[in-house]
């Protein structure tokens, strides 16, 4: 079985959250209660596909956003289509105008005397740019958009996934609340561009752990902050 049909088939047998196993007729997680996606159905099957060709699901959303698409491209075509019949129905003639040209007159100008002694001295630009992304990273550490390593491996604590279709505004919300509870390194993982998580979610995150142990040591300290469902996870591409 290839990769992406393993990922199409997991996305029917297991919850988009915790990874438990569960059947085409369940309609809540039995581990974590979470309101499982239904498996059967047109849009189901759009999804299976979807996965089966690109190996990764951005949401259901997709599929209006492409239908708006179509509509717009089909409306611009006609549009284009009607305005080159429009000019190609007359001709238009254009009255060549006679331009008076003159000489441009000489203006001497004087070059104002300036006392540079007086000028501030620019800062150099390589501490600039650092300053300015040590401000962004301590910012995006206080508010919750912790940004993970690039093309970086390992473990992370969970603390809640949300479907993309409506969920970003709830993830933000998450994610400040618990930056503002103490957690560190918090942010909010696409599931869609990682190997290891279930495609279309918006994964609230804090932590980078280069091992499970390290992770799951800190699980109970995250769960005292306020969140009780956080549990482990790999984070892989």
């Amino acid at each position: 079985m290839t990769r992406r049909a393993a990922v199409a088939e997991a996305a029917d047998r297991t919850c988009p959250r915790c990874g438990t196993h569960r059947e085409p007729d369940h309609r809540y997680c039995l581990e974590c209660g979470l309101a499982l996606p239904r498996v059967d159905g047109r849009l189901p099957a759009l999804r299976r596909r979807w996965l089966r060709w690109v190996g990764w699901y951005p949401g259901d959303w997709v599929w209006v956003s492409l239908l708006t698409l179509i509509v717009a491209a089909a409306g611009a075509a006609s549009a284009i289509a009607v305005s080159e019949r429009r000019e190609g129905g007359g001709s238009t003639f254009a009255a060549a105008a006679t331009v008076e040209v003159r000489e441009p007159t000489t203006v001497r100008a004087t070059t104002p005397t300036v006392d540079t002694s007086t000028l501030p001295t620019a800062p150099e630009p390589g501490n600039t740019a650092k300053a300015a992304s040590a401000k962004a990273q301590q910012a995006a550490r206080k508010n919750g958009r912790f940004v993970w390593p690039r093309n970086a491996n390992g473990w992370t604590i969970v603390l809640v996934s949300y479907p993309k279709t409506n969920g970003r505004p709830s993830a933000l919300a998450t994610a400040t609340r618990a930056a503002k509870a103490g957690l560190h390194e918090v942010g909010i993982l696409d599931s869609s561009r990682y190997a290891s998580l279930q495609p279309g979610y918006f994964v609230v995150f804090t932590g980078v752990y280069s091992g499970k142990s390290d992770a799951d040591a800190a699980v109970g300290t995250v769960r005292q902050a306020g969140f009780g469902g956080a549990y482990s996870r790999q984070i892989a591409r």
